[in-house]
């Protein structure tokens, strides 16, 4: 595959964008996507609120997908915002690079700006190779992401029983080996729409922002990520349980303290889960009233339109990052 740099698809990395959300108290969106449904929804609901965008891909959705499509449906996304006239920057993200080579291989596909997990190794082996990335990446002026602290959960490639909160002591250290852009850590998100096992009527566990401020105290200014931030959000679990789906005791992160940490360090969010549950409890309702339906746009069209929605409300609702461009 030819080498493509990412400026040739009219993608940004997340330097400036990091440093605008740091200033404006906000932080910027980072959805997953794994169709051309679940891409145009994400743009269309990021002009329509003038949202700066990251693009998110794993490595399985990136085989899913096929990654000599990427880069085209990237400079896809990024026509949509020049044919609307938006000024919204769209990076276009590796999400839980799990190796060196995805990493390179993906930097030379047009991303802008991958992370590389390697918080299931020893703080050693994960600084280098988180280090190795950073070498590569930033001599192709491409933005890194790791992690310190392990989140639990399932979700694509990641799968761990229990969470490990992230050190604050370790930090700095660890920023120091890397050189890397962005730190995703551990404070009590999780992966996937059950994330805490609660009793009927229980409300899921605070996050650790005693952490996160300790760990703005140690270097501040620096640009933080939560992974796992998904909300679940009750009318989605609501309709899918509604038209034949099975999604019992499902929990999320409270949207208040989203915007709490939002407010605070942390200048990046992930949303994964809430995509795919927005989209699958619109297909199952149409597929419950119209069983006769085959015609894929008429399933997957209203599903885009609801993503759409979700990502406005999470927006201005949730992250801050609406108006913002």
């Amino acid at each position: 595959m030819k080498k493509i740099h990412y400026s040739e698809l009219g993608l940004v990395n997340t330097k400036e964008m990091f440093s605008r959300a740091m200033t404006g108290k906000y932080a910027v969106p980072a959805y997953n996507f794994n169709n051309m449904e679940q891409l145009q929804a994400i743009i269309t609901g990021c002009i329509r609120s003038n949202s700066p965008v990251i693009l998110q891909v794993s490595g399985s959705a990136r085989n899913y997908i096929g990654a000599g499509f990427l880069p085209h449906l990237a400079a896809a996304a990024r026509s949509m915002v020049e044919e609307a006239r938006s000024a919204i920057p769209v990076a276009l993200h590796l999400d839980h690079g799990n190796s060196f080579e995805l990493a390179k291989s993906c930097i030379e596909a047009g991303f802008s700006s991958v992370m590389i997990d390697a918080s299931h190794h020893s703080f050693e082996e994960n600084a280098k190779l988180s280090r190795e990335v950073v070498e590569y990446a930033h001599d192709n002026d491409v933005t890194v992401e790791a992690e310190l602290g392990v989140l639990a959960g399932i979700e694509d490639e990641v799968v761990a029983e229990k969470s490990s909160y992230t050190r604050p002591e370790e930090v700095e250290k660890f920023l120091e080996m890397t050189g890397v852009d962005s730190l995703a850590i551990s404070i009590g998100t999780s992966h996937g729409a059950h994330k805490f096992k609660l009793k009927p009527g229980e409300e899921p566990p605070p996050l650790k922002f005693d952490i996160l401020e300790e760990i703005e105290r140690r270097v501040p200014g620096f640009p933080i990520v939560l992974h796992g931030a998904s909300s679940v959000m009750a009318k989605h679990i609501e309709q899918i349980n509604r038209f034949g789906g099975k999604m019992e005791n499902t929990a999320g992160i409270p949207e208040e303290q989203l915007r709490r940490a939002a407010a605070l360090a942390v200048c990046k969010v992930n949303i994964d889960s809430d995509g795919r549950l927005a989209m699958t409890a619109a297909i199952r309702q149409i597929f419950a009233e119209k069983p006769s339906e085959f015609d894929p746009r008429k399933y997957l069209g209203p599903a885009r339109d609801e993503l759409t929605e979700m990502i406005i409300h999470k927006n201005t609702q949730v992250l801050g990052s609406a108006g913002r461009y």
